[in-house]
């Protein structure tokens, strides 16, 4: 047995050569943490981890439909909307999704129907942290490798990176190609 960190296999499992002399970048988004690496020669040549990921995400739009709609939400309907529309940026075209909760007001159920870019206003501040991560790890790494990884892309992966617009949300603010 041999402990790996997680971004390398997150790397060989979306087929990136990690033994190859060029740098590649991977954001790993899970439940709990989020992981930016950048691999060359085998190995982590720099690397982050924070505890923003798809439960923050959740909790995120739980507390965005209770503070704007004053309507409880479980943690399983906060994940359904996310998975459902969960979107990184605002677009003309809204997707919708009808929520079930309890109105903190009367303590009866009421139904809301959320759209998309209300999930990217809440969401907003924590992918903001994730890019500035990125942007933290991009400055401990050497310049050629930081050249390959622009010419490249940056491999998103894990369950939260399913985001609509994510790759999009990442290539604006960081000026770099994701996939």
């Amino acid at each position: 047995v041999f402990p790996v960190r997680e971004p390398v296999l997150a790397a060989l499992g979306a087929g990136i050569p990690i033994n190859a002399r060029s740098g590649h970048m991977i954001v790993n988004m899970g439940g709990g943490t989020s992981e930016v690496a950048v691999i060359a020669l085998g190995s982590i040549v720099s690397w982050a981890s924070i505890r923003i990921a798809g439960n923050k995400f959740d909790q995120a739009i739980a507390d965005y439909v209770k503070k704007k709609y004053a309507l409880a939400i479980g943690e399983q309907t906060a994940e359904l909307v996310k998975i459902n529309i969960g979107s990184a940026m605002t677009t003309r075209e809204k997707m919708e999704y009808q929520i079930r909760g309890r109105n903190l007001i009367t303590g009866l159920p009421k139904d809301i129907v959320i759209n998309s870019n209300e999930i990217a206003e809440a969401l907003n501040p924590y992918l903001t942290e994730i890019v500035n991560e990125v942007r933290n790890v991009f400055n401990e790494t050497p310049p050629e490798l930081v050249a390959d990884i622009m010419s490249k892309g940056i491999i998103l992966s894990g369950g939260s990176s399913q985001l609509h617009y994510l790759p999009e949300f990442f290539e604006r603010y960081l000026g770099v190609p994701a996939y």
